[in-house]
């Protein structure tokens, strides 16, 4: 894996020219047309049949082909053929192929099966077809694919049963039956997609080649993807980044629930799962992942009607208890907040409200609302600074005039300001006019209020994305010269890898965390029963005694650790229960004696933050709540390195942990400003050294007094991977800054 180019542009490779030709082609063959009834050859000509462009029938059986000329071959044809569609079996492609290479053919779409789906055969035959495209400068959408369509263009190059609607959503899908399920949906729906395109195994055009194209394109005001599996993950954050600031980018990616990851040498490597990962990846990048299929289209429309609120903070105005609380349950689960009304708004809601009115969020004003009513609430409510976006729910009562509620809120949404507005209008056709008045003032409306408070997440969701995608940290945190002591630490590392170790000791471990500026608990070694209770009288009791090795890294699972000695007789106690302890487990070879550290008490928590490598993204880093449970309680955020303190923040506010750490009444607080630079030093560290494979700090002890590793392992690449091949960042900052963009650099 080569490690990223600082400075490069972020496309290095100009993939929105070459596109034109599945987009804007001028002349098309397609090979494998038959005149057949129910044939995808068929199929083909039939959709191409309003293509305001030239379309060639290739069949050596027939001279036409549904009143087109057929020929036998594409060298037959006059001029030159921009785009091939091919629908013959696998085993002919690779021949075909060749014919597109001869003929000057800009771009083919391979609709074949029989390719890496089935087994090493067809991996072979993928990897030749892809062969001989590249030499000839063919670029591939395929195989096993549906195609694509241009809707705008009249452009149907696919064998869909049913043409995309012209509209401004780039609809991008790895799985052809769905396409065909959305294709359906979407015209029940009037749903309009400005291009619609199957990508099939991709072996040539992929994620990041789409996203650089419909970021350019005028009709696209947003790309929502259906995703089986990432490809070049490098290439994707890439092109993500500098398309999601204009064009919202929305996900959904199956296979969350994929096996949990084999059994690694730390907790960090146990806990940090191929999909979290994708997900620390989306939120770099600005990418907005949702849960279902319905959610892509619905976020879409929010998106593109609503500006992106300031945070989760979401007030629900409603006539109507029961369907509010739905949405507040909604909001609470998908990871929103209620907003906490200020006193001055409560003040202002009692001063015109029923008594009854429900005094909190939901604000409930009552079955008998009418508009003047629903109105002045909601101008309040825009007012309040703690509140990040509103969502009005309205149900019909024998006294409730949905289409005068819809234009009083209507007429006051220049109130809202920046503060999306959203709204569920229940109650089918006797509140369709009120529905109407908010669609075309550009408020999305939802037939449930849960729909609506989901939607208002994955709003703010967007929001925060856009924020991290933002973040630049600063490029001389990531050179290793520049940070000190590094050159300490990595003579250790080095030391070790030469004697070809890949296990640190707690010891060494402790010695590169410090070199780094991360606090660690002082250790004494001992390599007798006297060395041990001499040190622990030198420490202080209670101390805390550890198996010394370079081999184990689990010391607890050895008996190589004893909590709370109080005394010199319990220290040499110590030394000998975890000799013959470690011997009998795991052999005397493992036990080089032991550390003996200061037993730290007080009001505090455990956390863990590690680092391990994705074979995809390279150094990932794990932040959450650790101690001896770590894996049981599974609260654990992921993120990329570099960060600076913004991007440690939101790392740990996405842990539960974090909520623990805020300041309560009667107890100090942790010091959250101390923690996040701790955090920007963990990640320097962790591209400083890229022989590192795994870290563990667990526990590192959080309390108001103190931030401190207490234990620390470090598991390096063995010496035989040569630098050239050890993992590096899918991220890193430009050395120069780009004002216009403040942008990574990242390797394509």
């Amino acid at each position: 894996m080569s490690a990223p180019i600082p400075g490069t542009p972020l496309a290095t490779r100009s993939t929105a020219g070459t596109l034109d030709c599945f987009f804007a082609p001028g002349q098309i063959a397609v090979i494998g047309a038959s005149p057949k009834e129910g044939s995808i050859g068929r199929a083909l000509l039939e959709n191409l049949a309003e293509f305001r462009g030239g379309v060639f029938p290739i069949n050596p059986k027939y001279a036409s082909i549904l009143d087109r000329p057929a020929y036998a071959r594409l060298a037959d044809l006059p001029g030159r053929i921009d785009l091939a569609i091919l629908a013959t079996p696998a085993s002919t492609i690779p021949g075909l192929m060749q014919e597109c290479v001869a003929a000057g053919v800009r771009g083919a779409i391979i609709l074949s099966a029989g390719f890496r789906e089935c087994g090493p055969d067809g991996v072979r035959l993928e990897a030749e077809v892809r062969a001989i495209a590249a030499r000839g400068g063919v670029r591939i959408l395929g195989p096993n694919c549906l195609g694509l369509m241009a809707p705008h263009t009249r452009l149907n190059a696919s064998f869909a049963a049913s043409p995309a609607r012209p509209g401004s959503v780039a609809f991008i899908s790895q799985s052809g039956a769905l396409c065909t399920a959305v294709l359906d949906w979407s015209r029940r729906e009037k749903v309009g997609f400005s291009a619609f395109v199957s990508v099939g195994s991709m072996i040539d055009v992929g994620w990041a080649d789409l996203i650089d194209y419909f970021g350019r394109d005028p009709h696209t005001r947003s790309i929502v993807m259906y995703m089986e599996s990432i490809g070049d993950a490098r290439s994707f954050l890439s092109a993500a980044r500098e398309v999601a600031r204009d064009k919202p980018i929305i996900v959904v990616k199956v296979g969350r629930t994929a096996a949990a990851s084999q059994a690694a040498a730390s907790h960090t490597g146990a806990l940090t799962g191929s999909d979290a990962v994708l997900d620390a990846v989306f939120r770099r990048a600005g990418v907005l992942r949702v849960d279902a299929i319905e959610d892509l289209f619905d976020v879409a429309e929010v998106l593109a009607k609503q500006t992106r609120p300031r945070g989760p903070r979401l007030a629900i105005l409603t006539n109507a208890g029961g369907p509010a609380a739905l949405a507040a349950d909604r909001l609470v689960l998908a990871g929103g907040q209620p907003a906490v009304l200020a006193r001055a708004t409560l003040d202002e809601l009692n001063g015109f409200l029923p008594a009854p009115w429900s005094h909190g969020n939901p604000i409930d004003i009552l079955g008998d609302a009418n508009a003047d009513r629903y109105a002045a609430a909601f101008e309040i409510l825009a007012r309040d600074p703690g509140v990040d976006g509103i969502l009005v729910v309205l149900t019909p009562q024998a006294m409730t005039d949905a289409l005068a509620v819809a234009e009083r809120i209507k007429g006051a949404l220049p109130l809202a300001g920046e503060k999306p507005v959203l709204a569920s209008w229940m109650g089918g056709a006797a509140v369709e006019a009120g529905e109407r008045v908010l669609n075309e003032a550009g408020v999305p409306t939802y037939s449930f209020p849960d729909r609506a408070a989901q939607a208002f997440v994955y709003l703010s969701r967007y929001s925060a994305s856009l924020t991290a995608r933002d973040e630049t940290p600063d490029a001389a945190r990531s050179d290793p010269a520049s940070t000190p002591g590094v050159q300490t630490a990595a003579a250790i590392i080095a030391g070790a890898r030469g004697r070809g170790r890949v296990i640190l000791s707690q010891e060494e471990s402790k010695r590169v965390l410090a070199a780094h500026g991360i606090p660690v608990a002082g250790a004494i070694r001992a390599q007798s029963e006297d060395e041990t209770a001499l040190a622990a009288v030198r420490t202080g009791f209670p101390v805390v005694i550890k198996l010394h090795s370079e081999t184990i890294t689990h010391k607890a699972a050895v008996g190589g650790v004893r909590l709370d000695v109080r005394d010199a007789t319990e220290a040499r106690a110590a030394w000998r229960a975890m000799e013959r302890d470690v011997t009998a487990r795991a052999g005397a070879q493992h036990f080089l004696g032991v550390t003996v550290e200061p037993m730290v008490r007080g009001d505090g928590y455990e956390a863990i933050l590690g680092s391990s490598i994705d074979s995809q993204c390279g150094p990932v880093i794990l932040f959450g709540s650790g101690g001896r449970n770590v894996a049981l309680l599974q609260d654990r955020a992921l993120g990329l390195p570099p960060l600076n303190l913004t991007l440690a923040r939101r790392l740990m506010e996405q842990t539960r942990l974090y909520a623990a750490l805020q300041p309560e009444a009667g107890r100090p607080a942790v010091d959250l400003n101390a923690l996040g630079e701790l955090l920007v030093r963990f990640g320097d560290l962790v591209i400083a050294h890229p022989a590192i494979k795994e870290i563990d700090l667990n526990p590192l002890f959080l309390s108001a007094e103190q931030i401190v590793a207490l234990d620390a392992r470090i598991i390096l690449h063995a010496a035989e991977v040569p630098d050239r091949d050890l993992p590096r960042p899918i991220v890193r900052p430009d050395p120069v800054p780009r004002a216009s963009m403040g942008i990574f650099a990242h390797e394509r």
